[in-house]
């Protein structure tokens, strides 16, 4: 009897040792970040390539390595999946929706507890990185989490796509929504930010990236562009073009050579980004250590991460959403981008690094939240089961 994992590329089967250990490669990459910042640092500011004597063309790192990642998300979307979540919009509404309110449910409150704390500006740093992330579309990550947990991946898939192409108008509108609840110089702050994601960060640094991955995958498994040097040389036979079993199989071969390469180098891309962005976060803070600064993103990132979980599963039972669905509209509500936020608080904000320590926290606790979620809800029994 063969193993199936035999018949896998060595690729194949590196790509999915990486990805059984996703969460505790991206552990080390903070581990990294706190013991050899420097390389990060270099990463994160923008480095020119030479185009002619005195012009330059600036490469901004973190910027390529979040296209990278979303243009791979985009990619292993099949084209399946989106026919079968437009015969099945309920979950997919609703969590937009969700994702849409979550913010502007959480961060009031998280704004009012904060008022109580010692803080001169009342939290309101913690409350601009809060007001970043929560503002971001759903993160990619969150199709591997639900196909961990068996969730409703069709589901999943559209409502990280479909927040993504929506965020250049939601992610300002909740920016100004919020603006009120802060002080003194993060007035000005957040509103710079929402300017920066008005000027095109939202449109070219993640939905253009995952747009263009989604186009990729939808031309490559075109039947008629499989194989053009068949009609070039007369070889296809017009009868049996439109025949369908063979005809997929045909750009399979191209498609599976492209994710090879594209999906593990968009996992390591993601592990770099993420040193990258906790290096900014945790060099500035070895310089300038702040103690009850860093207790206190800890704390925030904590109150937030289990508000927003906890928003999305109680949504999931008012909705009465099977298994499945439930998993999927938990973790629209919990997992947001992390990744873009931090690069929009590294674009918008850059003489504020320590902004980054909520986000990178949150990052961490969204994950293992998301774990959790995944193992509860599969277990649940399906609607109409009497229980054994």
């Amino acid at each position: 009897m063969h193993n199936p994992t035999d018949r896998l590329s060595p690729t194949d089967r590196a790509t999915g040792w990486l990805r059984r250990r996703l969460g505790r490669a991206m552990a080390l990459a903070y581990v990294l970040a706190l013991m050899a910042p420097g390389p990060g640092l270099w990463l994160r500011h923008a480095h020119g390539l030479p185009l002619d004597g005195t012009h330059e063309l600036p490469l901004p790192s973190t910027s390529l390595l979040l296209g990278l990642v979303l243009f791979s998300a985009g990619l292993q979307v099949p084209a399946q999946a989106l026919g079968q979540l437009l015969r099945r919009p309920r979950t997919l509404l609703a969590g937009l929706v969700l994702h849409v309110l979550a913010p502007l449910l959480i961060i009031p409150l998280v704004a009012f507890l904060l008022r109580w704390t010692p803080d001169s500006d009342g939290g309101s740093g913690l409350i601009t990185a809060m007001i970043m992330l929560l503002a971001m579309p759903v993160a990619a990550g969150a199709t591997v989490w639900t196909g961990k947990g068996q969730g409703d991946q069709p589901t999943m898939v559209g409502l990280v796509l479909v927040s993504t192409l929506l965020s250049p108008l939601t992610l300002p509108v909740t920016v100004q929504a919020l603006a009120p609840l802060l002080h003194g110089e993060y007035v000005g702050t957040v509103e710079a930010a929402g300017q920066t994601a008005n000027s095109g960060f939202t449109l070219t640094g993640v939905v253009l990236p995952c747009a263009a991955g989604l186009a990729c995958r939808l031309v490559m498994t075109r039947p008629g562009l499989a194989r053009p040097g068949l009609a070039r040389r007369g070889l296809a036979r017009p009868g049996r073009a439109r025949r369908g079993p063979s005809r997929p199989g045909l750009a399979r071969p191209w498609l599976s050579r492209l994710l090879s390469a594209v999906v593990p180098t968009a996992m390591l891309g993601s592990l770099v980004l993420t040193y990258a962005n906790a290096a900014g976060a945790l060099g500035s803070f070895l310089a300038h250590p702040r103690p009850l600064l860093l207790t206190a993103a800890l704390a925030v990132a904590a109150v937030v991460c289990t508000l927003s979980f906890a928003t999305g599963r109680i949504a999931a039972r008012v909705l009465r959403l099977d298994a499945p669905a439930a998993s999927s509209l938990t973790l629209a509500c919990g997992m947001n981008n992390s990744s873009a936020s931090a690069v929009l608080i590294t674009n918008a904000l850059p003489d504020k690094p320590h902004l980054l320590l909520p986000v990178l926290a949150y990052g961490l606790l969204q994950k293992t939240a998301a774990n959790r979620v995944v193992r509860v809800h599969p277990r649940l029994p399906p609607p109409g089961s009497r229980p054994g």
